[in-house]
């Protein structure tokens, strides 16, 4: 039982938030610390951005007949999506014989039909390792952008002390910004809370559902990838992401992250997990939680 703590410890306290103020200055390597000049781009900005905007539109088509209050508030926006859907409509015909209606997949179909592969969580292959993140269908090439890392993004100096009591899912970005990826709890009320004072009207700012089971957007579920062995190699990393000004308003309502402040001027922060090999069907994700490109 000691050594089991021990080892879970060990695992968790470089991203326990109290852990990481009192070590600030004798662990450096241990906080993700990095010189200025390092970066963590495994792949281009413009990749993930395409990544993520190719995912949403389909998940937004996918779930049309729920987007009736933006669309009838963005007509130019809801021509486009028209043309989109017709031309999927037609695909899927092709492919099937129901011909009553629009066909409506599971996220995870989605992301396999957008993608070619689908994520979710299950029991991890570690011993005690509890939850993990496993590609349950398809493959995913190297430089693939193959989850999120969803949470409350806290810039420095904000209040976080009581969230990241007892907290695995303090992740700790390279400049300091801090993002609570915990679905219970206290972290869990923050979230809600904050989404909802952002919300303008039907229009939705992020994704709260990756607090459930059943979460909208099927990349959001990277909190539980677990950190890497000494038998199981990292075959995923970290790279930090900031969202655009650009990014389309109707497609805000996937995205798993929001920030703590609402007054904060400045790009929102999220984290996506890049592949560094391919990936088979029925393998599980491991990270590096301390790697940092130079």
């Amino acid at each position: 039982m000691l050594r089991e703590l021990r080892r879970r410890w060990g695992s968790y306290k470089y991203r326990f938030v109290p852990w990481l103020a009192l070590n600030l200055r004798r662990q450096r390597r241990t906080l993700r610390y990095v010189p200025e000049s390092s970066q963590d781009k495994i792949i281009a900005d413009e990749d993930v951005f395409e990544t993520l905007l190719k995912t949403f539109k389909a998940l937004f088509i996918n779930d049309f007949s729920r987007q009736a209050d933006i669309l009838a508030l963005l007509p130019e926006v809801k021509c486009q999506y028209l043309e989109l859907l017709t031309v999927e409509q037609k695909r899927s015909k092709v492919n099937s014989c129901n011909h009553q209606g629009q066909h409506v997949f599971t996220p995870e179909e989605v992301l396999f039909n957008t993608l070619g592969f689908s994520v979710s969580r299950d029991q991890s292959s570690l011993v005690s390792a509890g939850t993990g993140v496993f590609v349950t269908k398809g493959f995913v090439p190297k430089g693939t952008v193959v989850s999120m890392y969803p949470g409350t993004v806290y810039r420095k100096h904000e209040p976080i002390f009581f969230q990241s009591l007892g907290n695995p899912f303090i992740f700790r970005c390279i400049d300091g910004v801090l993002i609570d990826g915990n679905d219970k709890g206290l972290s869990r009320s923050v979230f809600r809370s904050c989404s909802r004072r952002d919300q303008l009207g039907p229009f939705q700012m992020s994704d709260e559902s990756w607090l459930t089971a059943t979460p909208q957007n099927p990349l959001a579920v990277g909190q539980y990838v677990n950190n890497c062995s000494h038998e199981k190699a990292a075959n995923v990393c970290y790279q930090e992401f900031d969202v655009p000004r650009h990014f389309p308003v109707e497609l805000k309502q996937y995205l798993p992250n929001i920030v703590y402040s609402h007054d904060v001027e400045s790009h929102l922060r999220c984290v996506v997990l890049v592949t560094l090999r391919d990936i088979k069907q029925g393998e599980e994700l491991f990270s590096n939680y301390y790697t940092v490109v130079s």
